[in-house]
């Protein structure tokens, strides 16, 4: 059986700022909060994802707004990798973290759906990893021109061919 990994990406206090809270936030960190809760019974990794932004941004590095939201604190056992880009492999150590951990198939999570979510579900099957995307897992915002239901749901069928996309009811850490 493949060794599996739970992938949170950039869930981090400056997506939760008052006033622009990313949609369904307070959904969002129940969802993962019981997601990471049922990794851990498990023994399955985690990784939190954690974005470093120019000064000035909201998750500038060093930064409350950059600290991983507390409601989902990291245990000593997480491992936590740093990035600049949307892709959370690139240049980054999250390819060599994963294959020292003999990882073969990633569940992942997070912010920005369109973005960071979409970019690294895309390369980790580009890296020939097994992917499982939780598709009431991710959030994003509104656009100028479509709401974030809509980009969550327009990514949830477009990524189907890159992932398996199942709601956080139906995915077991089973390794």
């Amino acid at each position: 059986m493949m060794k599996n990994a739970l992938l949170i990406i950039d869930v981090q206090n400056g997506m939760f700022q008052e006033g622009n809270v990313v949609y369904k936030g307070k959904r969002l960190l129940q969802t993962l909060k019981d997601l990471i809760e049922k990794a851990r019974s498990n023994e399955t990794l985690i990784f939190f994802i954690q974005h470093n932004a120019p000064t000035g941004k909201p998750l500038e590095h060093s930064t409350r707004g950059w600290e991983i939201h507390p409601e989902i604190t990291p245990n000593p056992q997480d491992v936590i990798i740093q990035k600049t880009t949307p892709d959370s492999f690139y240049n980054t150590s999250l390819d060599d973290e994963l294959k020292k951990q003999g990882i073969e198939h990633l569940i992942i999570a997070g912010i920005q759906t369109e973005a960071c979510v979409d970019t690294t579900c895309r390369r980790a099957f580009s890296l020939d990893y097994k992917v499982t995307l939780i598709s009431d897992a991710h959030s994003t915002w509104d656009s100028q021109d479509i709401t974030a239901q809509q980009i969550i749901n327009h990514h949830n069928g477009v990524l189907r061919w890159f992932a398996d996309v199942y709601p956080s009811n139906d995915i077991t850490f089973d390794s």
